[in-house]
């Protein structure tokens, strides 16, 4: 029986501001937060708030029948609670319905796994107790920042408790081979690999409002009927998008959500079924490892990592970034972790390509690759003068972490001891008023005792009187 598996992710760019050579060293604010809540905010207006309605619409129609899945980068969920709570609170209520699956990725939506596998656990783990507070799932299967992924990634995903990792059905990675079916990590079998169908999905997030395409225009009977048709035994259709597609770059005019709306009817006419990344891991076998020596994404035709790191200034500022990777990541400061986050995040790299591209693409603020490379640098500047100034460049990560170990151990036992202290307090405070009541007690036995005498004593002098009253 086929499934279709529904994915989408979520993430935000972080805007920086225009930062000048001067600035380094006076301003230690990088970000553009204008920008920052008019995007999310437009964004989650025209797209987020009115699929998640849809999506909750089709669970309540479908029940358990319908299901998908969504990844939130830790810089998008730390977006919408500041500007759009609203979006996080119609994704808790999906949650409760039990047909969403929450899956896990870097914090930040950056490309540590290319440079740090350090760096890279901590991202992945940071944005899993998010996951985890926010929506009482832990997390079980990875998707990595573009979906990014190759053998080496995949070994490391394992290590990590990972039971399975999506990534891209590129043709140059398959050959002959399918992307619907369940294949695993060739270096570490116990890690299953869902591949998206490329060609599927893009029909959905690139070309369903597109009147130039041969399949203009794209119904939902029709599309399940193309799954329907495939050979019995491909069995998993893995439809991986943003989940801006619907709305940002497919508009809401173009009936794309009435689309989706028709998508579960139609497959169940068909005997085909919904399922989540982790239903799918636990059901069914792999059929075979799937060799990716070399890394690959889900972006431009090549589909690999070119887009971030394809030219000099690219790599050079990566390399900057994570020259300092472990020396942020030991010192742990709260400031210089945010700003490391917002720093990591893949846009940055982005902005700065030389490469054409098929798809319309906004820089933003930056005029060509150079300014952006120019203004993201400056920034870098300031930050990797906060962290040598934090803890200085002369003194060597490995003493950096003994010295910050020492301190911590000592910060522990102070804590240890002032417990100690307000145990013994507390312990004192009680004696005392243990001891006061003894005291009160005594005090109280003592007037009774000299009451009750002097009543006794006058009672006997009262007993004397009497007889000679009566002679």
């Amino acid at each position: 029986m086929k499934t279709i598996c529904l994915y989408f992710e979520i993430h935000q760019i972080i805007h920086l501001k225009r930062y000048r050579f001067f600035d380094i060293g006076t301003d230690h604010y990088y970000y553009d937060d204008f920008e920052n809540e008019r995007s999310i905010s437009d964004i989650a207006e025209r797209s987020y708030m009115p699929a998640l309605n849809t999506f909750q619409d089709m669970i309540r129609e479908h029940g358990k029948y319908f299901k998908i899945a969504f990844s939130i980068s830790g810089v998008g969920l730390e977006q919408l609670e500041m500007h759009a709570p609203q979006v996080i609170t119609k994704l808790q209520e999906l949650n409760d319905t039990g047909c969403v699956e929450f899956l896990a990725e870097p914090y930040s939506h950056g490309l540590s796994s290319l440079i740090n596998e350090n760096t890279f656990a901590e991202d992945v783990k940071k944005q899993a107790a998010k996951i985890q507070e926010y929506f009482g799932q832990k997390p079980t299967v990875l998707r990595n920042s573009s979906l990014i992924y190759s053998d080496d990634i995949g070994a490391q995903a394992a290590s990590m408790g990972f039971k399975g990792m999506l990534t891209e059905g590129a043709k140059h990675v398959l050959g002959w081979k399918s992307p619907h079916y369940v294949y695993n990590c060739s270096i570490a079998p116990n890690l299953k690999l869902l591949l998206r169908d490329v060609e599927l999905s893009d029909d959905i997030s690139l070309r369903f409002n597109n009147s130039d395409w041969d399949g203009y225009p794209l119904f939902a009977d029709t599309y399940i009927n193309r799954i329907a048709a495939m050979p019995e035994n491909e069995q998993v259709i893995n439809i991986f998008m943003e989940l801006s597609a619907l709305g940002i770059a497919q508009p809401l005019s173009s009936n794309i959500l009435d689309f989706f709306k028709a998508l579960p009817a139609c497959a169940k006419s068909k005997g085909i079924t919904f399922s989540t990344p982790s239903e799918i891991c636990m059901k069914m076998n792999s059929v075979g490892s799937l060799d990716v020596p070399d890394t690959l994404s889900w972006v431009d035709e090549e589909r690999d990592v070119s887009c971030w790191l394809g030219n000099p200034m690219q790599r050079e500022a990566f390399n900057k970034l994570y020259s300092v990777a472990d020396r942020v990541r030991i010192a742990n400061d709260p400031r210089i972790n945010q700003d490391w986050d917002y720093l990591q995040a893949s846009n940055n790299f982005r902005f700065m390509t030389t490469k054409p591209s098929n798809i319309a693409f906004d820089r933003g603020i930056y005029s060509s690759p150079f300014d952006a490379f120019t203004n993201y640098m400056n920034i870098l500047g300031d930050f990797m003068n906060r962290v040598n100034t934090l803890y200085p460049e002369e003194i060597d990560n490995e003493e950096l972490n003994s010295l910050l170990t020492t301190i911590k151990n000592q910060g522990d036992e102070i804590e240890l001891k002032d417990k100690e202290i307000v145990r013994l307090k507390a312990k004192v405070e009680k004696m005392q008023a243990t001891e006061n009541k003894v005291k009160a007690q005594l005090e109280k036995a003592k007037a009774t005792k000299t009451t009750t005498k002097k009543a006794s004593t006058t009672k006997k002098s009262a007993a004397k009187e009497t007889p000679k009253e009566e002679a």
